[in-house]
């Protein structure tokens, strides 16, 4: 009975810590686990996820298939081009066509609120970061974005500074997928890689 007891236990502790492993979203050859919204370009190159205007200029969205609630993410961004480079990463998102429905961490140039946090068709702005912190941005190098939700409650960090908190009624109702996004316009490109998450398991 002991030795059963025992196995049930250290079944329910092996469940929990394989539920609670980082997860790469990214393999690094292809887009596999995710669909394109849009004609905005993805594309995988030289083992990095590449997000690309096309000529038609509009937002485009590369959206993971599978939903993520709770859970910490990290990811590098490096922005290529030299004057546009706004996007974001948006969590418990939803979306039909290129119409999108959720909460952006927005990735953009220096000084135009990197970390903070828009609401697509809703609410707009919710938080930007204070002005001192648009400074963690490193221009035209790797940065590496740490989005942490749990429940209502969102905490960004741009390169080890935290960036932001929030806690939103709305955000904690939320449900859905994570998704890149390339803003209309024309003129962007922005590289990503190390895309990892891991599951908050309660």
């Amino acid at each position: 009975m002991k030795n059963v007891k025992l196995s049930l236990i250290l079944g329910i502790v092996f469940g929990f810590f394989v539920k609670a492993q980082e997860i790469s979203l990214f393999n690094g050859i292809d887009l596999e686990g995710w669909n394109i919204h849009g004609t905005e370009l993805w594309y995988v190159e030289d083992g990095h996820l590449v997000c690309e205007s096309s000529p038609q200029e509009e937002y485009g969205y590369l959206v993971t298939q599978e939903h993520y609630q709770d859970f910490v993410l990290n990811l590098e961004f490096k922005q290529e081009s030299k004057s546009a480079n706004n996007s974001g990463v948006f969590v418990r998102s939803t979306i039909e066509g290129v119409r999108i429905s959720g909460w952006q961490v927005e990735v953009a140039p220096k000084g135009l609120h990197t970390g903070g946090i828009y609401e697509s068709y809703g609410r707009g702005w919710l938080i930007k970061p204070k002005p001192q912190l648009e400074e963690a941005l490193k221009e035209n190098q790797w940065n590496t974005l740490k989005i942490k939700v749990v429940g209502d409650q969102i905490t960004t960090w741009l390169n080890g500074t935290e960036m932001i908190q929030l806690t939103d009624e709305k955000i904690g109702q939320g449900k859905g997928s994570i998704a890149l996004q390339i803003h209309d316009g024309g003129g962007i490109k922005i590289r990503w890689r190390n895309i990892k998450l891991k599951p908050i398991i309660s």
